[in-house]
């Protein structure tokens, strides 16, 4: 009997959830994905110092003025991180834009033009680049923009279906719903667990990938954000899902059988209305969901601070 990570593997592209290049190697994903968090956790491991000390050594023989040197050194440094993860995975890594333009939708164009720029001068065709969005209002509005640009983005912090359709309509190329942290927020709210089939992490990525799969948008859908294998599983034929090296290793050392539990047939008999979304529209449709407008907030927050744990550790660098 195969392990459940191969057999996963026939119904879903598997991302590695990390900037470990290691544990990359260890799981041979198809993708990988970075974020401000496992930037700064990778940035900080003994291993990756030839990374940030080189970047670093580039920007300071660089033109850039004083001012603006400490965003540079992010921007390549977020590079560099998804340059070293293009050589082991054989598709796309995600590459995230800073948090704290969340609802700047000028700033967001701005940065992902920017981050594109430094792959190409890099060799790599912005094919193999997602530049990752946040998807508020703005968030959505510039990967619409860049998405006729030729820039693919994945949208990310995703917790409601009025994102989740926005973004469809607006031709992204994927979008990562957060399952874990939607059901911490219901089990928090509840005072109870919930099993795999229950999980309503799971059922919102179900209802999302249903939805397009019915109405023919072509975005696609990555899980992400797992608490337990229970959930991956639940998922089972989702577009792809990114999953952190911890439940990889699970997935990989458990026996067993993997069951499709999404699929174009499967969705076909879900009776989803189809709607659309101007902004007002969008913007009540996600108030009026509690648990979204709680954990996109907390989520933004939470990915500029590790930013900026990221601006003060590269600063001392750069003074040392």
């Amino acid at each position: 009997m195969t392990n459940l990570l191969s057999q996963l593997k026939q119904h879903s592209i598997i991302v590695a959830d990390t900037g470990d290049f290691e544990s990359i190697r260890k799981y041979q994903p198809r993708d990988a994905t970075t974020n401000p968090s496992l930037l700064l956790k990778a940035a900080q491991m003994p291993e990756y110092h030839e990374v940030v000390d080189r970047v670093l050594a580039e920007a300071k023989q660089g033109s850039a003025p004083a001012s603006k040197m400490l965003q540079v050194v992010l921007d390549k440094l977020a590079v560099a991180f998804g340059l070293e993860i293009l050589k082991i995975v054989s598709h796309r890594v995600s590459t995230e834009v800073d948090a704290r333009l969340s609802f700047d939708l000028q700033g967001s164009i701005e940065k992902a033009r920017t981050l594109i720029g430094y792959y190409e001068k890099a060799g790599i065709s912005k094919e193999r680049i997602l530049i990752k969005v946040a998807s508020t209002w703005e968030g959505i509005q510039a990967a619409r923009q860049l998405t006729r640009e030729g820039i693919h983005c994945n949208l990310t912090l995703l917790f409601s279906f009025a994102q989740a359709v926005a973004c469809a309509e607006a031709g992204v190329q994927l979008v990562s719903p957060f399952v874990g942290r939607i059901l911490d927020w219901y089990k928090k709210s509840a005072g109870r667990d919930y099993p795999p089939a229950e999980d309503p992490g799971a059922m919102s990525v179900t209802r999302i990938y249903n939805y397009y799969k019915n109405y023919g948008y072509k975005t696609e859908v990555m899980g992400a954000s797992f608490r337990n294998v229970g959930e991956i599983l639940q998922l089972a034929g989702s577009d792809l899902l990114t999953i952190s090296p911890t439940l990889l290793e699970e997935l990989q050392k458990t026996s067993g059988t993997v069951a499709r539990k999404l699929s174009a047939e499967i969705a076909a008999a879900s009776k989803e209305p189809k709607i659309a979304l101007d902004e007002k529209t969008f913007r009540w449709m996600h108030n009026e969901d509690q648990m979204a407008t709680e954990k996109l907030s907390e989520g933004i927050r939470l990915f500029a601070a590790d930013t900026v744990k990221l601006e003060k550790f590269i600063a001392q660098k750069l003074q040392a």
